[in-house]
């Protein structure tokens, strides 16, 4: 009885009576939408390895524009955060 291991979620494989696949799956799986654009999900390993591979995903990523906004609104979160909490901006500058 691990306090730290978090329980598996059950998963059924409940096919129909009269249901013909034809190599399209399973009508009843439930899969996320951007599962196979993203390359973070998957099995569940560390913070780390998660992390990693949200930077490579990120570096990969063909959409310079969505980069470029996302790095935009971090910056003003940032600057935000350091007007509020009253930091000194004139120590970077001479």
């Amino acid at each position: 009885m691990g306090l730290t291991k978090l329980r598996k979620n059950k998963k059924f494989s409940y096919t129909p009576r009269y249901f013909d696949d034809k190599g399209e799956g399973s009508p009843y799986q439930m899969k996320h939408k951007f599962d196979g654009f993203r390359s973070t999900v998957g099995n569940n390993s560390g913070f780390k390895t998660k992390f990693t591979k949200a930077i490579d995903d990120f570096k990969t990523n063909p959409d310079r524009e969505a980069n470029r906004r996302t790095v935009i609104i971090i910056a003003v979160l940032l600057f935000v955060f350091l007007f509020i909490i009253d930091f000194d901006l004139s120590i970077f500058f001479s």
